[in-house]
C-alpha cells in the first residue's frame, strides 16, 4: 500500500527555535462566527497590530482559501466539513513554523472545531467566537447573502437554512456586534498577553 512508503521527515530546525526566533509563541486564532460578524475584519485588524510588532502572522480567510486551497469543494455538510479539514491541518503546518495562524472560517459546526483543536496542543488552539445577532449581521449584508437565503436563491446558508451552533467553552467570545473594532482588537490582544502568546 502506499501509506507504507510514507514517512514522516523530522526537521533540523524545530518548532520552538522558530519561536524563539520570532518573539512569540506560535498558535491558531480560530475566529468563529455567523456571516457579516465581523470575523475577516477583526482578524485583519489583529493581523495589523501584531505585524507592526514584528511577529510573524497569517490569516487564512474565509473567502480567500475557497478560490485555491478549496476551490473543488461546494456548500453541502462534507463540502463544509472538507474545507475545515484542510485549513485546520494547514494552519498546525503555520505553527510548527512559528507562525500565528489566524483564520476567519463562519465554521458552523462545533465537532468540525473540535476535530481541529484536537490536531495540536492544549493552549495552541484558541476559539473566539464573535457573537453578533442575525439582525445585525443582515443590517451588514453589503453582499445581500441573507436576502437571497431567505428567497431560497442560497441553499445550506448557515443561520437561514443551515444552523450555526455557538460555541460552549471557547477561550475567548468578542461582542462583534456591540463593540467597536478597536475595543474588539484590544480585548483580543489582552487575551494573548495574558496567556503570554505576546509578551509586549
Amino acid at each position: 500500500m502506499a501509506e507504507n512508503n510514507i514517512h514522516w521527515h523530522q526537521a533540523l530546525i524545530s518548532r520552538s527555535d522558530r519561536e524563539l526566533r520570532h518573539g512569540h509563541k506560535s498558535v491558531i486564532l480560530w475566529f468563529t462566527g455567523l456571516s457579516g460578524a465581523g470575523k475577516s475584519t477583526l482578524a485583519h485588524a489583529i493581523e495589523r497590530r501584531l505585524f507592526e510588532k514584528h511577529c510573524a502572522t497569517f490569516v487564512f480567510d474565509g473567502d480567500n482559501v475557497r478560490h485555491g486551497l478549496c476551490s473543488d469543494l461546494g456548500f453541502t455538510q462534507g463540502d463544509r466539513e472538507e474545507n475545515i479539514r484542510r485549513v485546520g491541518e494547514m494552519a498546525k503546518l503555520f505553527t510548527e513554523a512559528g507562525v500565528i495562524a489566524i483564520t476567519a472560517f463562519i465554521s458552523p459546526f462545533s465537532a468540525d472545531r473540535e476535530r481541529v483543536r484536537s490536531l495540536v496542543a492544549t493552549n495552541d488552539f484558541i476559539e473566539i467566537y464573535c457573537r453578533c445577532t442575525i439582525d445585525v449581521c443582515e443590517q451588514r449584508d453589503v453582499k445581500g447573502l441573507y436576502a437571497k437565503a431567505r428567497q431560497g436563491l442560497i441553499p445550506n446558508f448557515t443561520g437561514i437554512s443551515s444552523p450555526y451552533e455557538i460555541p460552549q467553552n471557547p477561550e475567548l467570545t468578542v461582542d462583534t456586534g456591540k463593540l467597536s473594532l478597536d475595543e474588539c482588537v484590544e480585548q483580543v490582544l489582552a487575551y494573548l498577553k495574558l496567556q503570554r502568546v505576546i509578551v509586549y
